[in-house]
């Protein structure tokens, strides 16, 4: 039985980092569905980490100019009103947390999760009448009426579950960053 050497400082602070990035978008993704807005600080909090993991990881300038890159570049998309603010923020936090060579296949897996999204909320629209019963009084039920309110009137997506499943899908598949 061969035990595993130990992880350096720089490794563990890399993998707290994915980690409490991927908890926190979980929770954005929670949120968006919920009241299709993401709280600023749970960007700020991924930015926050990803900035020391990035110096830790030896690529803080590199991941730094990668995240303005994006967060400039989603900002002319929500400027089009192609997509949303707190997903702009998201984005660029996102690009500081992950490792460069990796940011090109989240944006992809977060494009396809997107696009297989939206054809489920179009094709749901003919499916979904608008509710009819009163406001339900727990939570969980609330949510659901309000979502197929949302459905049945075309309304927007939530964005960041898609944001979060690229995450996850880049970090589950090419290895922690």
């Amino acid at each position: 039985m061969t035990l595993a050497p130990p992880l350096s400082w720089s490794e563990t602070t890399v993998l707290a980092t994915t980690l409490a990035s991927a908890a926190i978008l979980i929770l954005a993704a929670g949120h968006d569905i919920v009241s299709r807005t993401v709280p600023n600080w749970m960007s700020l909090a991924i930015a926050a980490l990803g900035i020391p993991a990035s110096f830790a990881a030896g690529r803080a300038g590199l991941s730094l100019g990668i995240g303005a890159a994006v967060f400039a570049t989603a900002a002319f998309c929500w400027r089009r009103g192609w997509m949303g603010g707190a997903d702009v923020k998201l984005l660029g936090a996102i690009a500081i947390v992950l490792p460069p060579a990796m940011v090109a296949t989240f944006a992809i897996a977060m494009s396809l999760s997107g696009a297989a999204q939206a054809a489920v909320y179009i094709f749901a629209r003919r499916l979904v009448a608008p509710p009819r019963r009163p406001r339900p009084r727990f939570l969980l039920s609330r949510g659901l009426r309000a979502e197929q309110w949302r459905i049945s009137r075309g309304g927007p997506l939530p964005y960041a579950c898609a944001i979060a499943f690229g995450f996850l899908f880049v970090v589950i598949n090419g290895g922690a960053p």
